[in-house]
């Protein structure tokens, strides 16, 4: 009861609805299906097939919305910050994704999201970055960029069904998202998204449009519920995945089952087997594009059983001569199928029981091959398994030591499944909803079971928990929190477990940390979005008023609480380096991956540019201030740099 007398209009619009629903769009009256209900004025403007909404144009316009946002690295928050390859990122997940655009462009295999499923009680229309004027602003509490962006992630409203425009809302917050998601896939790259009923059909038409409907996998029904919601007339007991690829001949792998088969035919001391070729096979990808993948192996020839498969080795000796490279029939550069550290996971040279042996092809060169012992199926499109349902993943949380502190969490083994459909060794998996973490939990679990080095970025959005709320009362006062958190907890079990193990018999490599051969990545860097370290010129903008600072980004454009560690992640994003490139600290200048670029930030004089110049990087950026005062050094700097073909940039 809201105390007010029956709305006479909205009766007669409800009382219209239940007669003529097909008139009706979002709880409105759509007047050209009107017309033609009730007239023979029948025209439809602009026929054609094509998802539409309200607010369709906006979601464009917000996509195309640069960003000078950057990411600020918290190494407090995160273990091994300087050596791991994970990564953890807070913030708006829509700033964050156009944030990754130059420097991950391509560069993602997978990408596994479980957006807001738009309920009728979630919140999720985040403020998209986007102008607003002085009235709307003080109606907000947060920051602004000195763009007028919004850069606080803490407002949220709940999407209800009262709203006009339930649907359109929802689609507008996942346009642009699913759009710059796209950008980031590799060719060979596939999207897993979580849906249920409420906008499975939308999102469906949605992903037609930014994939394309030839680059639909599959629609995948997974029994979530194993009752069901009992209350309404059928119990629901599922939800959907909808899996898209970038490019249609993308192949996902089989899985793996124990039971043997004739596939099996040959074996060994230990039991029956079958072999694949180590090269891969796809003609896209080859050392120009994976050169992780290519790397020598070397067999024996001296050594063989009875199948003619000799036992092989990473490291060449005097009983491993024979080179062999993932080379096509074109003896063309191609690569393997799984990097270094899974190699040696699957390498045992004291038997030939091992995973991973190599025979002599028939015009003489050596192969190298996988022995698999399980047979592999294709998934069926219904997942029906007990370790699927969402009460797994709470008990998975409780089991950390989370107790009732995140609702529907999803279980590990799903992320598991869709793992091992779609990913190799040393790919890179995105979650633009991290959630409580299971993303980060199931590739690090992974990794862990074959010794794959899988990474994980994870985005999440501080949303601010309930003050009522299990979590908050436990300490997290946010989602984010409670990620992070996981993780931590996650690499410790491991940790713990992987010590545990330690002691394996004689002639197996123990899969643990102390084995340098086969470092696991336990560890993740944390950032956080942040505004840009440096002032924004704007000279096209420039009025009496905003003169004199205008003049002062121009002549000093880093901001006086910058710090040479933020700088140095923004530069990198920037100019199209992964947040997870190697970062070396030199004596005056950073080194990033291996020297191929080179940032200086505190100095440069005659000796620092020479160093940097006998150092042979591809691309060196410098702050344009220290080379205030000496025009001469900066005029000589630029025709250097050029003469050793050097990309110079100042800033």
């Amino acid at each position: 009861m809201d105390g007010k007398s029956l709305n006479i209009q909205q009766d007669n619009l409800d009382k219209l609805e239940t007669l003529f629903p097909d008139i009706f769009s979002e709880g409105k009256i759509d007047f050209e299906k009107f017309k033609a209900t009730f007239t023979e004025d029948i025209n439809f403007i602009n026929e054609r097939y094509v998802l539409n909404w309200a607010g369709k144009a906006d979601a464009f316009k917000v996509l195309q919305i640069p960003t000078t946002a950057t990411l600020k690295p918290i190494p407090d928050e995160s273990i091994n910050f300087n050596t791991r390859e994970n990564v953890f990122i807070e913030g708006e997940n829509l700033e964050v994704l156009k944030v990754l655009q130059k420097a991950y462009y391509g560069k993602v295999k997978v990408i596994e999201i479980d957006p807001p499923y738009n309920t009728g009680n979630d919140s999720f229309i985040y403020p998209d970055s986007f102008k607003e004027n002085k009235a709307d602003y003080e109606k907000r509490i947060g920051d602004k960029d000195e763009e007028g962006y919004l850069m606080k992630e803490g407002w949220f409203r709940k999407n209800s069904k009262d709203s006009g425009h339930f649907h359109s809302n929802w689609l507008s917050m996942m346009y642009p998202r699913l759009f710059l998601a796209k950008n980031l896939l590799r060719d060979d790259g596939v999207i897993f998204v979580h849906i249920d009923d409420n906008e499975v059909h939308n999102l469906r038409l949605l992903m037609n449009e930014i994939f394309g409907e030839e680059n639909f996998f599959a629609q995948v029904i997974v029994r979530s519920n194993s009752r069901g919601q009992t209350y309404k007339q059928i119990a629901k007991t599922h939800e959907y995945i909808l899996v898209f690829t970038k490019n249609f001949e993308t192949d996902l792998n089989e899985l793996e089952k124990d039971e043997s088969n004739n596939d099996l035919n040959l074996k060994d001391d230990v039991g029956n087997y079958n072999i694949r070729e180590l090269r891969n096979r796809n003609p896209k990808f080859g050392k120009h594009n994976r050169p992780n993948l290519f790397y020598p192996v070397y067999a024996n020839p001296k050594v063989s059983d009875q199948d003619g498969f000799s036992p092989v080795s990473l490291i060449k000796n005097e009983e491993y001569t024979v080179e062999v490279l993932p080379l096509n029939s074109e003896k063309k550069e191609s690569c393997w199928r799984w990097g270094q550290k899974k190699c040696i996971a699957n390498i045992n040279q004291n038997t030939l029981q091992s995973n991973l042996v190599g025979k002599k092809k028939g015009d003489g060169s050596f192969g190298i091959y996988e022995k698999y012992r399980k047979t592999t199926y294709k998934p069926k499109s219904i997942w029906d398994d007990n370790s699927f349902l969402t009460e797994t993943g709470t008990v998975e949380l409780r089991r950390l030591g989370f107790e009732n502190i995140f609702d529907f969490p999803k279980p590990v083994a799903l992320v598991k499944q869709i793992i091992n459909l779609s990913i190799e060794d040393d790919d890179i998996v995105l979650d633009f909803f991290g959630g409580s973490g299971t993303t980060a939990q199931a590739v690090l679990e992974q990794n862990k079971e074959d010794g794959g080095n899988r990474k994980f970025i994870l985005v999440q959005l501080p949303e601010l928990c309930d003050e009522n709320s299990e979590a908050f009362k436990a300490g997290y006062k946010t989602i984010a929190d409670i990620g992070k958190e996981r993780i931590r907890r996650v690499i410790k079990k491991i940790e713990a477990e992987t010590k545990e193990n330690k002691k394996k018999k004689e002639g197996e490599l123990p899969l643990n940390n102390d084995n340098p051969l086969l470092p696991i990545d336990l560890g993740f860097k944390v950032f956080k979005l942040a505004p840009s370290n440096f002032k924004i010129w704007r000279g096209n903008e420039i009025t009496e008023d905003n003169l004199v600072s205008q003049l002062d980004a121009f002549t000093n454009p880093v901001k006086e609480e910058s710090k040479a560690s933020n700088m140095l992640y923004e530069l990198m994003l920037k100019a199209g380096h992964l947040i997870t490139d190697k970062v070396e600290e030199k004596k005056d200048y950073y080194s990033v991956k291996d020297g191929e670029l080179i940032i200086a930030l505190e100095k440069i004089d005659q000796k620092i540019i020479d160093s940097i110049i006998k150092a042979q990087p591809k691309k060196v950026i410098t702050l344009d201030n220290l080379f205030t005062g000496n025009d001469q050094l900066k005029t000589n700097t630029v025709l250097q740099m050029k003469d050793a073909e050097i990309d110079f940039k100042t800033i």
